[in-house]
């Protein structure tokens, strides 16, 4: 485990490279963030409401780095996704594709259902796409986690408590999944831990 405090922004590609004993095989990391009380949004029901500028960068890097971003539609319609510069995979039952996503360039938006989460897993690999980044929300982490399949939790605490009644970064039934830690980053107060699975 490595505990930095006040990291260099620059060291961030080699922070948050996929750890060379991986075994083979695509790797999905998951990003999530919280307040200190375990708030996973703010007031307005987005988690951007509670982020601040070092889990922006962290959040900008690990986009960097991955390959696809998955996320659910309805963290996809609250936090107002829009286009990015890698591909977008959306889990909706509906199918329906989120606002903001309507306008992308045909091929980079794709909506699915998770249903098999492992068989989903080898098909974004399939497509070239191993180093898989999934943004949320807490059912779909939940869910992810249920079925064996993260590799990685990227969490970041900012040092706020802010109280009231918001969702944690897993919703749903229980699950109970050992993570051990990785490394442990600290800017400003802000807490930046990357957890293997």
């Amino acid at each position: 485990m490595r505990v930095l405090i006040g990291p260099d922004t620059d060291d961030l590609d080699e922070l948050y490279a996929v750890p060379a004993d991986r075994t083979d095989g695509p790797w999905l990391r998951v990003n999530m963030i919280t307040t200190l009380d375990g708030a996973a949004t703010g007031d307005s029901g987005r988690s951007g409401s509670i982020n601040n500028a070092v889990d922006q960068q962290v959040f900008d890097r690990l986009r960097a780095l991955a390959d696809v971003i998955v996320v659910g539609a309805g963290t996809a319609r609250v936090e107002g996704y829009g286009p990015a510069d890698r591909p977008i995979v959306v889990i909706s039952r509906s199918g329906e594709v989120p606002e903001g996503l309507r306008g992308a360039p045909p091929g980079s938006v794709l909506v699915e259902p998770l249903g098999d989460a492992a068989a989903f897993k080898r098909g974004l690999a399939d497509r070239g796409w191993s180093n898989i980044l999934c943004e949320g929300g807490p059912s779909l982490l939940r869910d992810l986690l249920a079925a064996g399949v993260v590799d990685e939790l990227c969490t970041t605490i900012v040092p706020r408590v802010i109280g009231g009644e918001h969702p944690r970064i897993v919703a749903g039934p229980p699950v109970d999944v050992p993570l051990r830690l990785h490394t442990l980053l600290e800017q400003d107060g802000t807490l930046l831990a990357r957890w293997l699975v």
